[in-house]
């Protein structure tokens, strides 16, 4: 608390935001192993597979997201007032949320997981090896809800380092699973899936044991469970929102495959490497976000608007820069990327084409990533749904359409930039719109707090009369 406090605001941040980034890199690094190991056994219909199932892989986590994103934003802003016992409730609420909903996506994902991949695309080659993917990850779905969560949840008091070490800890066994499971022992897509369900249990637990150990101000113990209080309400007016994200990004990516299906599973292998690459540039920067969101929605309950000035100004130029950068750097490598994943010429042709278009507009990421941290931080909860409705779901899907009915299969991968640089306009306008209006309810409350105190000194200390 010490540091959202006093200390200098680019120490303070950096301090937050580097294990963020961290964290998120190792993310990255565990998103790409699957598609590099199962890349090594040179099959591609086995890397498309991977493909088709990513997207919905992502409703776990998207779900997960509801609860992480949603709390830290609650819970920071209870600590900014001094209310830990309330922040105690939405802790536990989100704990036990995570393994109610968890289980319920599981079994439904279990009933229907044939049905849901021929719908999005799976062709006779593809469906076999998915299908076996997502049935073995979809037993481990509580797991994926709570290592999602509360490496999100573990930042609201502070503790970045202890939020990176958990999602650190799970990537790494996934990453050491990966070859040994993959190839050593020859399972394939099967021991993908295993070293990621591992992994997520890896996560889940380190988080835990972290409550239970007393390390945190906070707690998980189901005796604090509640949705009273408007702990479910609060919770999930920014959790959705934020959620809703990652959702139309699931939903975003079946469109494509689906519509990129048409192309051949060359194609489709094509476009999950290059999406994956442009990751690298979203996951640096959704650290920084999410690094600085904890710090903000802290200043937000405290109403330190001048600390949450300069905590948004570093955050930005910050953010702005290392996007950049690494996007120069993944468009001058693109070509050794690609070779990493996929072996045949044609998936190789279509996925060098593919990163070099996506990459286009990943240097905003950077700015757009700090400013939806900040609207979920201030608790704005219908810009936050705005945007997480519009960048992969208003703007990006109806572009998809539009622009492969103009220019083939490239007009398809030319949607995402286009998505990208209305959404980030959207939420610059939503910012300023919701820092004004916050600032606004404040000055109204100061004033109506001056005149009744002045109202009070005047009944109390009457004027004199000559």
């Amino acid at each position: 608390m010490n540091t959202f406090k006093n200390e200098p605001v680019a120490k303070a941040v950096l301090k937050n935001v580097l294990p963020a980034m961290a964290a998120s890199l190792m993310v990255l690094i565990y998103n790409l192993a699957d598609t590099f190991f199962i890349g090594q056994t040179h099959n591609d219909v086995l890397v498309a597979a991977v493909s088709l199932a990513t997207p919905v892989f992502l409703i776990f986590m998207a779900v997960g997201t509801v609860f992480g994103i949603g709390g830290t934003s609650v819970i920071s802003r209870s600590l900014g007032k001094g209310d830990k016992e309330y922040a105690k409730k939405v802790c536990s609420f989100c704990m036990w949320s995570c393994v109610a909903c968890g289980i319920v996506l599981s079994v439904l994902f279990l009933l229907f997981m044939k049905p849901i991949l021929t719908m999005i695309g799976a062709s006779e080659q593809t469906l076999g090896p998915a299908t076996t993917y997502l049935t073995i990850v979809a037993l481990g779905g509580p797991l994926v809800l709570i290592a999602n969560c509360f490496s999100s949840v573990v930042r609201a008091e502070g503790q970045s380092g202890k939020a990176m070490a958990g999602q650190v800890a799970g990537n790494i066994v996934n990453i050491i699973l990966d070859p040994l499971m993959i190839l050593v022992f020859g399972w394939g897509i099967t021991g993908a899936a295993i070293a990621t369900v591992i992994g997520n249990l890896t996560g889940a637990v380190y988080y835990i044991l972290f409550y239970l150990r007393g390390k945190s101000i906070l707690g998980i113990s189901i005796r604090n469970f509640s949705v009273k209080n408007k702990v479910f309400s609060s919770v999930l007016a920014i959790g959705i929102p934020a959620a809703l994200g990652s959702l139309m990004m699931s939903v975003s990516q079946i469109v494509v495959n689906q519509q990129i299906a048409g192309y051949g599973d060359m194609a489709l292998a094509g476009i999950g490497v290059a999406m994956k690459i442009t990751m690298i540039t979203g996951t640096v920067a959704m650290g920084v976000g999410q690094g600085v969101q904890a710090m903000l929605g802290f200043c937000v309950g405290a109403k330190m608007w001048d600390r949450f000035h300069k905590i948004m100004r570093f955050s930005m130029i910050f953010a702005f820069g290392l996007s950049v950068a690494v996007t120069v750097v993944c468009f001058l490598v693109r070509s050794q990327l690609v070779g990493v994943f996929l072996s045949q010429p044609e998936a190789y042709d279509y996925a060098v084409r593919f990163t070099g278009i996506l990459l286009t507009t990943s240097f905003l990421f950077g700015c757009f990533y700090v400013l939806v941290n900040a609207l979920q931080a201030m608790g704005a909860a219908k810009e936050s749904l705005v945007v997480s409705l519009s960048r992969q779901g208003l703007f990006y899907i109806p572009a998809i359409f539009l622009l492969r009915a103009l220019l083939g299969v490239t007009g398809l991968v030319w949607a995402q930039p286009v998505a990208d640089v209305l959404s980030t306009t959207l939420v610059i306008l939503l910012y300023i719109r919701s820092i004004k209006r916050l600032k606004g309810k404040q000055d109204t409350k100061n004033n109506q707090l001056a005149s009744a105190s002045q109202t009070v000194i005047s009944t109390m200390y009457p004027p004199k009369t000559v």
